[in-house]
């Protein structure tokens, strides 16, 4: 199955530049280009892809608010003409950020970031046809290991990697916070930071604008505060 491929930038030349280099690699497939975000996200309503190309500086609605619009991103993998923004987006769970021009080998290093990344999310499957559901995760190259659902207090981000804090033990596996909570039950974790996704049903207090679990304390991000304090207060009553 090709990886399927979307285009936001309002500089036809730069488009051209990508869908050239994506037409020489068999794997990937082009689906839509775009001149505007605000088309590319209408489109993304009723459609998915696994990467989108994405400009920064764009009119009405600019690359940076375009990602905090996107409830469930795909991979996302930025093409400025512009390096001041860089930070800014890694704090995003951007993959790479092109600098413009792109060369093709530049570009090439940025899809095996994206091979890498679609094969761990495939490596890492749950069975939710038990009366427990558990999770399969690679924690090195050769073995998988299985991880009961409710056993789960927090998923911890590290870069390119996450620490899965369980009440039987702690692994780290390659992925990122958003490809890994969206595989979980959106009824049973909720994300409180871009750094920590947490089992609600294991939160034992919650007070101003922290969290506790099993003695420790973390902090809920100011952008995901009102939606945490309504989860857990529809999961209480």
């Amino acid at each position: 199955m090709k990886i399927k491929c979307l285009i936001i930038d309002d500089e036809p030349l730069a488009i051209n530049v990508i869908k050239n280099y994506i037409e020489q690699i068999e794997e990937l497939e082009l689906v839509k280009t775009f001149n505007n975000s605000i088309e590319g996200l209408n489109f993304l309503k009723n459609n998915t892809v696994d990467v989108i190309f994405l400009d920064i500086n764009m009119p009405v609605l600019d690359g940076i608010n375009f990602i905090k619009s996107l409830e469930n991103p795909p991979l996302l993998i930025i093409t400025s003409a512009y390096d001041e923004f860089a930070i800014q987006t890694y704090e995003l769970d951007v993959l790479d950020y092109l600098v413009k021009p792109i060369e093709f080998p530049r570009l090439m290093k940025a899809i095996n970031k994206v091979y890498k990344r679609l094969d761990a999310t495939n490596k890492t499957t749950i069975d939710n046809s038990k009366e427990n559901p558990f999770i399969f995760v690679k924690i090195d190259k050769k073995k998988m290991k299985k991880i009961f659902l409710d056993e789960i207090l927090v998923i911890e981000s590290l870069k390119d990697y996450l620490k899965i804090n369980t009440t039987s033990g702690r692994y780290i596996i390659h992925s990122t916070l958003s490809d890994f909570t969206n595989l979980l039950p959106e009824r049973d974790f909720i994300r409180i930071h871009r750094s920590y996704t947490v089992a609600i049903n294991k939160i034992d207090a919650v007070e101003g604008n922290s969290i506790e679990i099993e003695g420790l304390r973390y902090v809920i991000g100011r952008s995901y505060i009102d939606e945490v304090k309504q989860r857990i207060l529809n999961t209480s009553l």
